[in-house]
């Protein structure tokens, strides 16, 4: 078992005791299902840190330590195939991690493989510097980081309007594509938990949207809204936590510690905020708190 992270679970094995701290995950009446993050403010927090959700079901936080964006990677299982959502920021190595938690999930189902798909929130650098770990790796696909490489996997016939499903063996995640932070971003929807995987789209914290990109981002946003009438959901995961625990206050930029963070999830009320929102300022984007996420439209970067 790697050092340098810590699982966040309810794991029965003594030989992972000597290793991994372990604790149990709050129930799920609770407001907030995860135990604490790791958030830079002890020096000896390990570089990553996996909570499980569930069974199938596995949340990996990349220490701000490593990398100030301190990003959220997701591991779901299936019977079939298994789908890592990022590889990180970079800064540390992710695949022993991730390797530890396949080969725990293979050892509680009595099986020696699964294979694995590598695929992306969208295509910004913080989300993308692992891929090369699992390049060659066995039963390993890596999915592409444009539009068209995201379409072609996943089955979106007509990107952004289709809405795809990529079935991981009883278990048939349904794949949103939401350009407009970035042009190959998606959210997946697992309908077996109720979560929505949403990205850097929605998440607690600084919402990036290029000027020249508001339109996309608002119409993303209603497809959203849209999918969210006919699919319950039960909570948001986010790829960061920019938002302290007081509404309206995130971090400094690149802050190397968050103390007092927001916890993770966000509530499904959060999506139709976020279409009023951007609705409300379409002909004039400026940065806007919503309380427990702030839209923040930027410059658009001048062509290369």
């Amino acid at each position: 078992m790697p050092v340098g992270y810590r699982i966040t679970a309810l794991l029965a094995a003594p030989m992972l005791a000597a290793t991994i701290a372990l604790a149990s995950a709050p129930a799920a009446s609770n407001a907030h299902r995860f135990a604490h993050w790791i958030d830079g403010t002890t020096q000896s927090e390990p570089k990553m840190q996996v909570q499980r959700y569930d069974a199938d079901t596995f949340v990996i936080r990349q220490s701000v330590h490593t990398n100030f964006e301190a990003p959220f990677l997701y591991l779901l299982f299936g019977r079939d195939r298994a789908l890592l959502l990022d590889t990180g920021a970079g800064g540390l190595a992710i695949r022993p991690t991730v390797d530890a938690v396949i080969a725990r999930w293979l050892a509680d189902h009595k099986r020696t493989s699964i294979p694995l798909v590598v695929a992306h929130s969208h295509g910004h650098g913080d989300h993308h510097q692992g891929d090369g770990e699992f390049v060659g790796r066995p039963y390993t696909v890596v999915v592409g980081l444009k539009p068209e490489a995201v379409a072609s996997f996943f089955g979106v016939a007509h990107w952004p309007d289709d809405i795809a499903t990529f079935d991981l063996g009883g278990r048939a995640l349904s794949i949103l594509p939401t350009p407009g932070h970035e042009p190959a971003h998606i959210m997946v929807y697992d309908p077996r938990t109720r979560l929505l995987f949403s990205g850097d789209m929605l998440y607690a914290g600084r919402l990036y949207v290029p000027v020249d990109q508001f339109p996309t981002f608002v119409a993303s946003a209603d497809r959203v809204v849209a999918f969210a009438r006919t699919h319950p959901v039960a909570m948001l995961l986010g790829t960061h936590i920019e938002m302290t625990n007081v509404a309206g206050k995130d971090y400094p930029m690149e802050a190397a510690t968050h103390p007092d963070e927001h916890p993770l999830e966000l509530p499904a009320s959060a999506i139709t905020r976020l279409q009023a929102a951007v609705h409300g300022m379409a002909k004039s984007p400026a940065i806007a708190s919503q309380g427990d996420f702030i839209v923040y439209p930027r410059p658009a970067k001048p062509a290369p």
